[in-house]
């Protein structure tokens, strides 16, 4: 009988224990894992002493084995080997075997006799755990003893976790072999198993015997249960390294020589199929490219199974090809490699060979994303918003605090307009009932500026009522550039976050992408895009804030959701735009954008939406809107001339008495002298019932001047101003103003004599009909512009203007004070004479030369002598208006000369 026989040899002692295994006699018997004993080294020794147990272990740290050895399986060992297949047991042998490992230990390759053979045992280790190799305190040794440690107690034929045990089962009985090493190699989930064989024996019946046998009865390791363990000869030298190399399933082989000086052959891919076919599928045969100058010559083999290439790695690293097989004359050595295979990356090629296809699908994708994440945040933070829920004045507490301390100011501020809101009462109320009532049209309040149209409407008419959102246009028109627009935008209805800055940067980014590909990207939004989609996420916040208050409960909890907000106009939220029409140059775009978003939210009654506007002209751009519907108008003028001193008087009697004067500074008198509201009749007509003047009056009349000496200061300033904006800075203001100084001056001129003037009168004066400056050629348009600038007022009949006036009441008296200037007068009366004398001369340079066009003719006939006698009639005429305004022109170079 056969058998297998496990070996150990003590260095220290020099003791040799010899381990006889039988499958039949150990039947039952446990194979425990114990301590490590370092020093151990495998050889083939005398086998007639025993000793209590067995280790067996690669000087090194690469492999320990434990084998227990009791007296009762001693006494009944059968003879180690047969008469047929004797081993040598001399212990010459001692030295030589130890000289072995340790050669092997510093080469890094096995030592194989004539008589021996190196098998390579795949899976027999769990490759997942070579990651473990990468740090230095690693070995195959410590790894090896750590996996020992589940070696399970039970008997011989019961379940081990050992690897190595499977190397022990894996080994027929019945073949004539001694294991004499074990190298486990972790990072291919192997081990190296030399075994020792008597001469007759051939290493390639060994290999058959193995394979039948792990065919017949296949190993399956606790890691592997689908996969069995494998066995092969090795036919080459293994390297035995432990560099930070990783099996691969593409194998590099290199064809160098085998003794340095001699040539190697370059094997082809037939040679190479028939060698590496047996270790497993080869997927693929890559030969070195023709033109490479790389050397030595190599060949990549790709297998479509890890475990196959790492078999043949093993196996056939260091093998010497013979001349009968292609090697050459002298033999051509295979060196063997794993190849780290770079992934294609092919769907990253494609992506970067696309852009045009990548970029516009990329772009989608991150608006949706952005849609998806920060839109509900930006809903959620516009009804916080309009809803003031985190406004620390709307809490209970404060107004609560505020009550039991109570704010003077605002009491008496609150006080003294009542007499205002007594008068408007009416137009409160009828404000009230539009909004308690079902609308899908617009409510426009105008108005003057400074006349309370926002007063009167969020502290009035909107008191006590909590879904308001108020929109400021006159900080979105006036911000500069587009990211700030959006900003203040985005801030006026709580929209936030807003990446305004983010619009600089995906413009940069279309740029460059279209600069190289020919395709707009798409990243980059213009200003029509961003105030859309701001519009649009506040209109879906207003409509869950209307939506807010209803429940299942409800009786008419049934309706669609437009149906319950045209029941219930109440539960709308109120949408008021304020200073529409700001300004009107350049920024039609925000304007337009706001009409249309109103237009939509009434229209699907979302919410009340109130205009307030100074501008006359604003039914355009809100008609444009709203073609079908007729607005709600409530016109707020100025206050009559007994509610306006009324509003005074009750200013200063809520102020109390003016503070004293220290004493020896007048007194009583002093102070009865400022209390004296002589004269306030007539400084409130002067001022008119605009409602800023009457509070600028009142509180300069509170400082201690009288109502006289108050208006005059006012009327002096707001002259100055007039100067400054209209006559003096005029020019320096470019092209962008569609009117020249000259026709501010004329209308000041004339509007100082008349109340009012027709429209039509002012269009056809010198100073519109024939302006030589190009920016206020078209009269119409410099009418409007100057309305626009509160200079003048327009007043229209039946849609067409009629009336000019004065653009407050204010005005007039300081149209007057201009006039009075003779300094100012005389300069300004210049400048427009200038204007006409060139205006003048353009007609006689015009009547000039079409004369000397006629007189160049070749003779004179009777048709052109009417034409000929009508531009020397209107030569005549230029030339005597030009005599005369020369006569004008001396006169106020006098009085510039003379005055002040």
């Amino acid at each position: 009988m056969t058998s297998l026989a496990w070996e150990l040899r003590t260095p220290s002692s020099g003791n040799h224990t010899a381990v006889h295994e039988r499958g039949a006699m150990i039947s039952g018997r446990s194979l425990a894992t114990a301590t490590r004993y370092p020093g151990l080294v495998l050889s083939t020794i005398s086998l007639r002493q025993s000793l209590p147990a067995t280790f067996v272990r690669r000087k090194g740290g690469h492999a320990l084995l434990r084998r227990p050895l009791c007296r009762a399986w001693q006494s009944t060992v059968a003879p180690l080997t047969p008469p047929s297949t004797p081993f040598p047991s001399s212990p010459a042998s001692e030295p030589a075997s130890s000289s072995s490992a340790s050669r092997e230990q510093e080469t890094g390759h096995f030592d194989v006799k004539p008589n021996e053979s190196l098998f390579f045992f795949e899976n027999v280790f769990p490759r997942k755990l070579s990651f473990l190799l990468r740090y230095p305190t690693e070995t195959d040794g410590d790894m090896t003893a750590l996996l020992r440690r589940f070696h399970s107690p039970a008997g011989g034929g019961g379940f081990s976790l050992d690897p190595i045990s499977f190397v022990k089962r894996a080994v027929p009985g019945d073949l004539p072999v001694k294991v004499t090493e074990i190298v486990p190699r972790l990072k291919d989930g192997g081990a190296f198993v030399k075994v020792q064989h008597d001469a007759s024996t051939s290493p390639s019946d060994i290999e058959a015997k193995l394979l039948e046998t792990l065919e017949r009865r296949p190993l399956k390791p606790w890691f592997s249960p689908f996969r069995g363990v494998k066995a092969r000869r090795v036919k080459g030298t293994p390297w035995l390294e432990d560099l930070y190399r990783f099996p691969s399933n593409l194998i590099k082989v290199e064809f160098v020589p085998p003794e340095p000086g001699a040539m190697a052959e370059e094997l082809s891919e037939e040679t190479l199929y028939s060698m590496f076919r047996r270790y497993g599928k080869i997927a693929d045969i890559v030969p070195q490219p023709f033109d490479s100058k790389v050397v030595p010559k190599y060949a990549q083999v790709s297998f479509a199974r890890l475990s196959d290439a790492i078999m043949a790695r093993n196996c056939m690293h260091g093998f010497v090809v013979a001349e009968p097989m292609g090697g050459g004359k002298s033999g051509t050595l295979l060196r063997l490699s794993y190849v780290k295979r770079v992934k294609a990356h092919s769907i990253w090629n494609w992506l970067t060979s696309h852009p045009r296809i990548v970029i516009p699908i990329l772009a989608a994708l991150l608006a949706g994303a952005s849609v998806m994440i920060f839109d509900p945040i930006r809903a959620f933070f516009i009804k916080l918003h309009v809803s003031h829920s985190l406004r620390f004045t709307e809490s209970r507490l404060y107004k609560w605090f505020k009550s039991r301390t109570g704010s003077l100011s605002r009491r008496r501020n609150a006080d003294g307009l009542n007499t205002v809101w007594n008068h408007r009462r009416d137009l409160i109320e009828q404000l009230r009932n539009w909004l308690d009532g079902s609308s899908d049209t617009f409510i426009v309040v105008t108005g003057p500026r400074g006349s309370g149209k926002i007063e009167m409407v969020m502290d009035q008419a909107l008191a006590g009522r909590k879904n308001v959102l108020l929109m400021d246009c006159k900080p979105i028109v006036d911000a500069s550039g587009e990211a700030g627009t959006i900003k203040r935008l985005a801030s006026a209805v709580g929209f936030r976050p807003v990446f305004s800055w983010a619009n600089s940067m995906s413009s940069l980014i279309d740029l460059a992408v279209q600069s190289t590909t020919g395709v707009k990207a798409g990243f980059s939004e213009t200003l029509d895009t961003q105030v859309s989609k701001i519009l649009h996420t506040t209109a879906a916040a207003l409509k869950q804030i209307a939506l807010s208050a209803r429940s299942k409960h409800d009786k008419d909890a049934q309706l669609s959701e437009d149906a319950y907000l045209e029941a219930h106009p109440e539960k709308r939220p109120v949408v008021v735009i304020d200073n529409y029409l700001h300004k009107n140059e350049g920024m039609t775009i925000v304007y337009d954008k706001l009409a249309d978003w109103a237009a939509s939210l009434v229209q699907n009654k979302v919410a009340h939406v109130i205009f307030l506007t100074s501008d006359a002209s604003s039914s355009k751009p809100l008609s444009r809107a709203m073609p079908d519907r007729v607005f709600r108008t409530l016109p707020l003028g100025d206050l009559d001339r007994e509610v306006a001193k009324n509003l005074v008087v009750s200013r200063l009697a809520q102020d109390g008495p003016p503070r004293a004067e220290p004493s020896g500074r007048g007194g009583g008198d002093e102070t009865a002298k400022r209390m004296d509201l002589t004269g306030l009749d007539e400084c409130v007509e002067t001022l008119g019932g605009r409602l800023t003047d009457l509070e600028f009056l009142s509180r300069r009349i509170r400082a201690g001047q009288t109502p006289r000496q108050a208006v005059d200061e006012i009327v002096s300033e707001t002259a100055t101003d007039i100067v400054k904006m209209f006559l003096v800075g005029g020019r320096a203001a470019g092209p962008d103003r569609k009117w020249s100084p000259e026709q501010a001056w004329h209308l000041i001129k004339s509007l100082a004599d008349a109340p009012s003037l027709r429209y039509h009168q002012v269009l056809l004066s010198p100073a519109f009909a024939a302006s030589t400056s190009s920016s206020a050629a078209d009269g119409e348009a410099a009418l409007e512009a100057l309305a626009g600038a509160e200079l003048i007022a327009l007043t229209s009949h039946r849609g067409r203007p009629k009336l000019i006036s004065a653009g407050k009441p204010l005005h007039q008296a300081a149209f007057a004070l201009l006039v009075a200037d003779r300094v100012l007068r005389a300069k300004m009366d210049m400048a427009v004479v200038s204007e006409m004398a060139k205006a003048e001369a353009k007609t006689i340079d015009a009547v000039e030369t079409e004369l000397s066009v006629l007189g160049r003719l070749p003779r004179q006939t009777l048709e052109t002598a009417g034409r000929v006698t009508y531009l020397l009639s209107k030569l005549d005429a230029s030339q005597r208006r030009i005599d005369e305004l020369d006569r004008q022109m001396v006169g106020l170079k006098k009085v510039l000369a003379e005055e002040y």
